[in-house]
């Protein structure tokens, strides 16, 4: 795919609106790369808003993220759809050859999403939630490796394992808040048979160890990114410590990162 004629052959950074726990296109990044993660995030950040937000039926919610689809394959038929996301997109797509196929990965999960709540759909056990993070998050990960040049196999599948990590994590950070929304990610074999306690524990112990399985890759992302990257993961560490601390408790508050926070959390990052 070559830029569309016109276009800039630079990428257009574009702003982030939305707060997260985890830093999108912050001050560690490398300068010359925020603007295409900055576009990548809000094509994602904009589909999820689709699969969550407001009142839309499902049906309608479908329609749009399949109009999306439509958009990411086929820039040259659909010019004026949401120009804001896709012009930046699909020039990132062409300067940096991004996989489109890990983009279409992450509309895939925001219609599972819209399918599951209309459904209220559960999964039946962690392997089965692992196979909705291989869409919803692990193609983020691949992007950004993409992007940094790091594509041998064994990175990426620490990638993934962090990306998963963190997907879990922030489904256990949320619990208070999905399950009213007709989100229920806890894998129904262990909810079966173990204590609220006991599930959250085994939650918890299970995403640090994927976590970790995949730290060794914060040696291997090149210079600010890497730092970034650290910072990333211990974020995801330090809602996990949260949730532990409160567990049966986070199925009716949930734990934030607060300022306080950030200095422990540099600490450990000089350490990893």
């Amino acid at each position: 795919m070559t830029p569309h004629p016109g276009h800039p052959t630079t990428v257009q950074a574009l702003p982030v609106t939305h707060p997260e726990n985890f830093p999108v296109a912050s001050w560690l990044c490398p300068p010359a790369l925020r603007p295409a993660i900055a576009a990548i995030y809000a094509f994602a950040r904009a589909a999820d808003d689709i699969a969550d937000e407001g009142e839309m039926p499902a049906a309608e919610r479908l329609a749009l993220l399949q109009a999306f689809r439509h958009a990411l394959q086929h820039p040259a038929q659909a010019p004026h759809f949401h120009p804001e996301i896709f012009e930046p997109l699909h020039q990132v797509i062409a300067l940096k050859a991004l996989p489109v196929g890990l983009l279409d990965d992450l509309l895939k999960a925001f219609e599972q999403d819209v399918t599951a709540s209309a459904n209220a759909s559960t999964y039946a056990d962690m392997n089965d939630l692992l196979s909705y993070c291989k869409l919803s998050a692990n193609p983020v990960g691949r992007l950004l490796l993409h992007l940094y040049g790091v594509q041998d196999e064994a990175s990426l599948a620490q990638s993934d394992a962090i990306c998963s990590a963190l997907q879990l994590i922030n489904f256990w950070q949320d619990i208070s808040e999905d399950v009213p929304r007709g989100r229920y990610y806890l894998p129904q074999d262990l909810a079966a048979k173990l204590s609220n306690s006991e599930l959250l524990e085994f939650l918890c112990q299970h995403a640090h160890q994927l976590m970790m399985s995949g730290t060794p890759l914060v040696h291997k992302v090149p210079g600010r990114a890497g730092w970034e990257l650290r910072l990333v993961v211990q974020g995801g560490m330090r809602i996990l410590e949260k949730v532990r601390q409160l567990g049966p408790r986070a199925l009716h508050s949930r734990p934030r990162l607060r300022p306080w926070d950030l200095p422990l959390m540099l600490w450990r990052s000089l350490w990893m």
